[in-house]
């Protein structure tokens, strides 16, 4: 009894302080909240002059918790990036400098869109506190020896790849806070993993027979275009490129490998278009007993219920790139086959946002506590 009215004296107490206090309390609070809504991150990009790099550009001047500190590009020293986009020219950006000129003390979070290999360097002479976003391969692959196989490079920073984590937003399970690198995945990857990860899940389909087949615009190469294809007619036909060796394979069977206990390895042929944008991958599954390709749709719906990034055509619906190009969506459509017990499963994303930069923007949001469509229109 004694110790009861203890207890009801220390509340007595506690509400007379809250009532004598109320204006200090409220004007704590109304601080905390504008603390909490200003914040912001101090943000750089390196490599900002490639298809990727723009793209990243464009999207954090419209982000309202960012600021661009640094932008980045070692051949672009002292030029303006109007200059390799028009649009940006009334921006106001600061002016490209070189790696070196970053004072990572005023830095939160890096960016890297630059060629295999060289995000691995930077990596390592990194301060821990700023966060690394790649859009490269060098943290996709758990495995050095693996990415020295696909990309015939020795992996520079072998120690931190267990404190990296490859993400496509929609299918992690944990917070990004935790890790120091962020890997963005591939283009082709992305298109892919989104509607076959939860089909694999749920054991719908046979996983010893997928064959992908996907097509993008000439951009999935970068700048470098003409070096690494030397056919003719490059902007008037379509080819077929990396046939059965294509360096998306391994992230493609190391992640599907990771929901499954069959040992997956996926026939996948990719395709340039004589286009600039977009990415259209058309998948073929062989369904389990009793697995229509009704049930795959209403999976993947199921899955995808709030996400706010995936979009679903009609069942039976074809679709096309035109139908996600500029945005950071990737849009979804299952297909019956001839045959009973296949399905066809579509997925179109434009590989500079949703394959690229947009990624690189959503895995940000999440790694800084922001809503994940936060500065996309």
């Amino acid at each position: 009894m004694k110790e009861k009215n203890t207890v009801i004296k220390k509340l007595d107490e506690v509400f007379s302080f809250l009532k004598g206090n109320y204006i200090f309390i409220t004007c704590y609070l109304i601080s905390c909240y504008i603390q909490k809504m200003s914040k912001y991150i101090n943000v750089a990009v390196v490599g900002a002059t490639g298809y990727i790099g723009l793209e990243l550009i464009k999207l954090l001047i419209k982000h309202p918790k960012v600021k661009i500190k640094n932008i980045c590009a070692q051949r672009s020293i002292g030029e303006s990036m109007y200059k390799f986009d028009s649009s940006l020219k009334k921006k106001s950006l600061p002016k490209i400098t070189n790696l070196a000129s970053i004072n990572f003390n005023n830095i939160d979070l890096l960016f890297t869109a630059l060629p295999n290999g060289e995000a691995q360097k930077i990596s390592k002479k990194l301060n821990p506190k700023v966060k690394l976003i790649d859009l490269s391969a060098d943290f996709r692959l758990e495995s050095p020896k693996n990415y020295k196989k696909w990309y015939n490079i020795t992996h520079k920073s072998k120690n931190l790849i267990k404190h990296s984590i490859y993400s496509i937003p929609e299918l992690i399970d944990v917070k990004l806070d935790k890790f120091r690198i962020i890997s963005c995945p591939g283009c082709y990857p992305t298109s892919i993993q989104i509607p076959l990860v939860p089909i694999i899940k749920n054991k719908l389909i046979n996983t010893k027979n997928i064959i992908i087949d996907s097509k993008s615009g000439y951009s999935g190469a970068g700048k470098n275009l003409h070096k690494k294809f030397k056919f003719k007619n490059i902007y008037e036909s379509i080819s077929a490129y990396g046939v059965s060796s294509h360096r998306h394979i391994a992230e493609i069977d190391q992640q599907l490998n990771k929901i499954s206990k069959n040992k997956i390895k996926v026939q996948f042929t990719p395709h340039l278009l004589p286009m600039f944008r977009g990415i259209l991958s058309t998948i073929y599954v062989n369904l389990n007993k009793n697995i229509s390709a009704k049930k795959i749709y209403e999976c993947l719906k199921k899955y995808y219920k709030n996400k706010h990034f995936i979009k679903f055509a009609k069942f039976n619906t074809p679709i096309g790139t035109g139908d996600i190009i500029h945005t950071n969506f990737c849009k979804i459509s299952v297909c019956n086959d001839r045959k009973k017990n296949k399905a066809i499963i579509l997925s179109a994303i434009d590989n500079l946002i949703k394959g690229g930069s947009g990624q690189a923007m959503q895995n940000m949001n999440l790694l800084c506590g922001f809503k994940e469509q936060m500065g996309f229109k």
